[in-house]
């Protein structure tokens, strides 16, 4: 799943390829995609683009009084094209969402939006303002912003009596934290992912709150001037632990173990983060004794 990382560059980069640039057409080729009618996708059309920004994992791109707005989800994309087919796409069951057709210079530029796989969960609004998006308007504050101070964060996690993990993913707590970048966040900060958030020591929080400003900020950079493509192939080389199970932890050479969900999973290194006990691998996980 692209998260604030991946997000962020690119917001970066189609902020560099399409402000300026006018909306020749608007293909949406899946109609699941798409949650708004009105206004409808071809009042993009003819329209600049006047800015790009992004909220969590929310890309907003600005088309003069319009909003675009789009949700990835877990295997959306953006692909970049400096030459888009001729042809108009049809609809049907392939991974092609919503085309973005540029007008000139370099006539037939634009961007592909994709989905891979069986399930279907981007989400594709067009609003006259990005809050009308109940997903961003429900967005709590953003990790890379000035105002994410660590009394702020503190402040955050007062009364949490849910695990530190499932916090740092809860968009309406802190934005565009997901299972991969929580999994590295709590690795760096040596904390068991099954700890109770309003329970944290202060010198716990205080290491938490560094860890989420160093692994994304480190991610964004890594990812800085790569091509679209490149992205996810960058994310996945700069992980520690998440999607690594089995593997030696790079800081202390223990084996990587996972905790399994009905629909995810995550990773952890036993001797930085829990002492060395293993969590037990059920959807109610407690440590093994």
């Amino acid at each position: 799943m692209p998260e604030l990382p991946e997000v962020e560059t690119l917001a970066r980069f189609l902020a560099e390829h399409v402000v300026g640039r006018v909306v020749e057409r608007v293909y949406p080729v899946s109609v699941h995609a798409l949650k708004t009618y009105d206004p409808p996708l071809t009042a993009l059309e003819g329209r600049a683009f006047e800015g790009v920004a992004r909220h969590g994992k929310f890309l907003d791109l600005r088309v003069g009084e319009l909003h675009l707005v789009m949700h990835l989800a877990r295997a959306g994309w953006v692909r970049w094209r400096d030459r888009l087919p001729e042809v108009p796409p049809r609809p049907g069951k392939g991974p092609l969402a919503l085309r973005v057709r540029l007008a000139e210079p370099a006539d037939g530029a634009g961007f592909d939006v994709t989905e891979a796989g069986t399930q279907k969960h981007l989400a594709v609004y067009v609003v006259r303002d990005p809050q009308e998006v109940a997903g961003i308007a429900r967005l709590g504050p953003d990790p890379l912003a000035e105002g994410f101070t660590l009394e702020a964060f503190a402040g955050l996690l007062a009364g949490e009596n849910r695990q530190i993990k499932g916090v740092l993913r809860d968009q309406s707590v802190i934005a565009g934290i997901g299972n991969a970048y929580s999994d590295e966040i709590l690795h760096v900060a040596r904390m068991s992912p099954f700890k109770l958030a309003a329970k944290l020591s202060g010198e716990e929080v205080a290491r938490v709150h560094e860890a989420i400003g160093s692994t994304l900020g480190e991610a964004v950079e890594r990812s800085r001037g790569l091509a679209l493509k490149d992205l996810k192939a960058e994310k996945k080389s700069g992980l520690r632990v998440h999607g690594r199970k089995g593997e030696p932890c790079p800081v202390c050479g223990d084996t990587i173990r996972e905790v399994s969900f009905s629909d995810s999973s995550m990773q952890y290194c036993p001797t930085c983060q829990t002492g060395g006990k293993v969590l037990a691998d059920r959807r109610m996980s407690r440590l093994l004794k």
